[in-house]
Formats: structure tokens, C-alpha cells, sequence
């Protein structure tokens, strides 16, 4: 196991992202929440997009998990797509490289397995695998990745996405795979980030959570009921 891989066991992993239309999507405000996740304790931090990796990696001194979220047509994966993408988040300073590793059709003429492969070969960093299910997660370690994380589970089924984290899949990755599974997508306490612990992650990855102040205001200010009532008279 790397070092950037061995770095993360047992601790929290900050996703460190903002939406395009976010007052927050400028690299150096990207720069300065990573800051604070650091200063508050994290083991890595988890960034998307090249000037942002490149930002956060100047200023924090953590292990950085990078991706590329690029929509292409005729295919429902857009973390870290293609090759190309992959070798970008590697060449802006990514100490792990993540991927979608669903078994989805991707973009272009390579399977997943055949993608994996050919990234694990060239990449000089650790590969982490976002998967979505058990079978994913089987393919992309005996594709070469060197890690696996549950990030796309339940969202890739069309349905409705759940509310809470999917700990049976943290559990199942964890007692099949021989390499970390990190816990990822909907933790939003630390109650559930210890859950995810006791059922076999690795590590645990919180963004929305952490890093996403609009989501949180927005979540205080739809409990409050802005009519008046209990207010002081």
C-alpha cells in the first residue's frame, strides 16, 4: 500500500467541491475550505478539477484525491471519463486518482475493465475505484485499482436516491476485497461516519456535510417556520 493510501486509514477524508453556479467555485476559496478541513483534523481531501487540485495541493499539506467531472454524450459516467481525464488530475498533483468504476457503458471504445487497466498501468499514483455496487467493486480490483469507494451508490440506478448511506455496501466491499474500501456519498454526521467505521471502512469521505455551507443553511432554514410563531412578542 502507498503512502497517500495509508495515510487515510481510519481518518476523514473532506470533499473539498462546488458547483459551477456556487458563489464558492473559485480555486482559492476551494484553497481555503481544504485549509480549514486540515486544520479541523482531516487525513486527505477529496477535489475535483484541475485548477482547484492544483490550488488545494499548494496550499494543504494532506494526501489529495482528484477527479475530473465531465459530461460526455452518449454515456451516463462523468467522474474522470476517459484517459485523458485521469492523466490531468495526476499531472495537477493528485495523490490518488479517482474514477467512476461502475459497469456502466463509458465513453469511447474501452469497457470499464479495459479503462482501469490501461490507468493502473500508466498512472504512477494509486487508483480508486467510485462504485456502486459489490460486482463493480470486484471489477475494478481485479482491473488494478487500488482502492475502491462506495460514492456512486444509489445514483446510478434511476430510481429515487436514499436518503442515508449504504453501510451494507461499505460492509460487503470490506469483507471481499483485499484492498481499502473508503465509505462515501450521504454521511451527514459523525454518527454515521462511526457506523460506517464499525462496518469495515477504511476511511470515510463527507462533503455536503463539511464543505457545502448553501446546503447547510439551507437545510436550517427550511426547519424554521418563518411565520412568526415563537418568536419574542
Amino acid at each position: 500500500m502507498t503512502d497517500a493510501l495509508e495515510a487515510l486509514r481510519g481518518g476523514l477524508v473532506v470533499s473539498v467541491q462546488a458547483a459551477e453556479e456556487s458563489p464558492l467555485a473559485q480555486p482559492a476559496h476551494m484553497a481555503a475550505i481544504a485549509s480549514a478541513a486540515a486544520a479541523g483534523g482531516a487525513a486527505a481531501i477529496r477535489a475535483e478539477g484541475e485548477a482547484d487540485i492544483a490550488a488545494i495541493k499548494a496550499a494543504v499539506d494532506l494526501p489529495l484525491i482528484g477527479l475530473v467531472k465531465r459530461r460526455v454524450p452518449g454515456s451516463a459516467v462523468y467522474i474522470t471519463p476517459e484517459l485523458e481525464d485521469g492523466r490531468a488530475v495526476a499531472r495537477a498533483g493528485a495523490d490518488i486518482v479517482a474514477t467512476d468504476a461502475t459497469l456502466r457503458p463509458r465513453p469511447g471504445r474501452l469497457a470499464t475493465r479495459e479503462f482501469l487497466a490501461a490507468l493502473a498501468r500508466e498512472l504512477s499514483v494509486p487508483l480508486l475505484a467510485d462504485v456502486d455496487s459489490v460486482e463493480a467493486g470486484r471489477a475494478a480490483r481485479s482491473a488494478g485499482a487500488d482502492a475502491v469507494a462506495t460514492t456512486l451508490a444509489g445514483y446510478t440506478g434511476g430510481g429515487r436516491v436514499p436518503d442515508g448511506p449504504d453501510l451494507d455496501l461499505v460492509a460487503a466491499l470490506s469483507s471481499d476485497l483485499d484492498c481499502p474500501v473508503l465509505a462515501e456519498g450521504r454521511y451527514g454526521s459523525p454518527e454515521s461516519a462511526r457506523e460506517a467505521r464499525r462496518a469495515g471502512a477504511f476511511a470515510v469521505v463527507v462533503g455536503t456535510a463539511i464543505s457545502d455551507p448553501e446546503a447547510l443553511t439551507r437545510r436550517f432554514a427550511g426547519a424554521l417556520d418563518r411565520r412568526g410563531v415563537g418568536t419574542p412578542g
